[in-house]
């Protein structure tokens, strides 16, 4: 029979082995059982998002009931295991016979018996332990005690405690344990933010204006896909985290300009500042991906929004006497992604300690390239959605001293005032655990000349 736990389950098992982005694997599934209850889609979804949020917390309690050393545990029986104690030690609306008989029920069509007896006993263990267990002592050994507490890789807790110490890293950790709220980009070429809260009240969902951003709103209640809703298939609304659309107001595009969107991935960004630009311009979106900016594609008509033009290229590869220069261009850099962990949980496992410098050499590259397409006198935006200094301040700073004719801009006059604690007055940096939104950095230079 299928039921959420077993379609969990199943999700898991692909986002091992393939590294795939959760959230389109859930609205894959629930599109193939679309006769699954409400209920089963809600609690598939927060079997799903709260494994990947507490993995490191499971396997720690995982090899604490275990007799067997950690790697030689299959992978495919960890994850029932990580799924099952979930529900056990991190819910408290799933009776405890449920959770095992179900795990069990799984390990049985998928496993030989004596896996399917490993996996009863530890869970049974897990239930007689009645929440006794052998923390590490946080006095003497904080960053070990953090990383499990919190779920997070030992090497960001170490780190962000040496940076910021353990009061400000616990706060950052338990932020990216917070479910993020569904947070919509008011679409001013066809509504006002009072007419989408109205139509959205209509529907039941209760919807807050964001404390950043006029055309920004953050909703409750939603039991249902955002597809669904009638706004949102009539281009009213547009998902985008309040720190995404922040980075549109620092670029600032105005009307009739040529706008360069680099790594423009699925087009958030670009269809935000086609509507602050009123539709009149020119926006070039480039990414590498053809399936992403065909996505960019529709959702631009479906915001009525016919500025944009996508281009499939790499920006090593673009040539700029074929493209010409742009009066602003933004490199939305590739990055490690550390400032978006309540949406995306999957990532600080997928990154190890040596990524961030990694990245910064491959964003630094990219920077210096995306240069050569700003016109004199134009603008560049660099930014990122990750929180490590090598990524953001090392890689801006290092555009700066190499690039003597380009002068850094202080992003303060872009953004709105109740914005303005998140710039340094160059920099623009937000916190999960400081203002409640994504993290993203921006910096901001003009070019001599024009």
């Amino acid at each position: 029979m299928i039921n959420a736990r077993n379609l969990a389950y199943q999700i898991l098992l692909h986002i091992q082995k393939d590294a795939s982005h959760p959230d389109r694997l859930i609205r894959g599934m629930l599109n193939r059982h679309s006769l699954l209850e409400e209920r089963d889609r809600a609690l598939l979804t927060e079997l799903v998002y709260g494994v990947l949020r507490w993995q490191g917390r499971l396997d720690w309690h995982i090899d604490q009931l275990s007799r067997t050393s950690p790697g030689r545990i299959d992978p495919a029986i960890r994850i029932l295991l990580r799924l099952a104690l979930y529900q056990l030690l991190m819910l408290d609306r799933i009776p405890e016979h449920a959770a095992v008989n179900e795990a069990v029920k799984i390990a049985r069509s998928t496993q030989p018996p004596h896996l399917v007896k490993f996996v009863n006993a530890i869970l049974r263990e897990a239930i007689r332990r009645e929440g006794h267990w052998e923390w590490p002592p946080v006095e003497k050994k904080p960053v070990e005690y953090l990383s499990i507490a919190s779920s997070h890789p030992r090497w960001v807790v170490g780190r962000f405690i040496r940076e910021f110490g353990y009061e400000t890293a616990e706060s950052f950790c338990a932020a990216n344990n917070t479910v993020a709220p569904v947070t919509l980009r008011v679409n001013s070429l066809k509504a006002s933010t009072a007419e989408v809260i109205q139509r959205l009240a209509e529907k039941s969902i209760h919807a807050d204006r964001s404390p950043y951003l006029p055309d920004a709103i953050r909703i409750s209640g939603l039991r249902q896909d955002l597809g669904g809703i009638p706004i949102y298939r009539a281009g009213w609304i547009q998902a985008q985290d309040e720190a995404s659309q922040m980075i549109s107001h620092i670029v600032a595009p105005q009307g009739g300009e040529r706008i360069l969107d680099l790594c423009a991935g699925f087009g958030g960004k670009s269809a935000h500042m086609g509507m602050l630009m009123g539709n009149e311009g020119e926006i070039v979106s480039v990414d590498k991906s053809a399936w992403k900016l065909e996505e960019l594609h529709g959702n631009s008509e479906r915001l009525g929004i016919g500025i944009i033009r996508p281009v499939t290229a790499d920006i090593m590869e673009l040539p700029p006497e074929g493209m010409g220069t742009f009066d602003r261009v933004l490199l939305d850099a590739p990055c490690t992604g550390f400032g978006t962990l309540r949406r995306n949980p999957d990532i600080k496992w997928r990154r190890n300690v040596k990524d961030p410098y990694r990245f910064s050499r491959l964003q630094g590259e990219l920077l210096g390239r995306a240069a050569l397409f700003v016109k004199g006198g134009g603008i560049l935006v660099y930014s990122t959605c990750t929180v490590f200094r090598e990524e953001n301040e090392g890689v801006a700073q290092f555009f700066t001293d190499s690039h003597p004719d380009w002068v850094p801009e202080p992003v303060d006059d872009r953004l709105p005032e109740a914005c303005l604690g998140m710039s340094d007055g160059f920099h623009f940096r937000s916190w999960p655990h400081l203002h409640g939104i994504d993290g993203f950095f921006a910096a901001m230079w003009r070019k001599a000349g024009g």
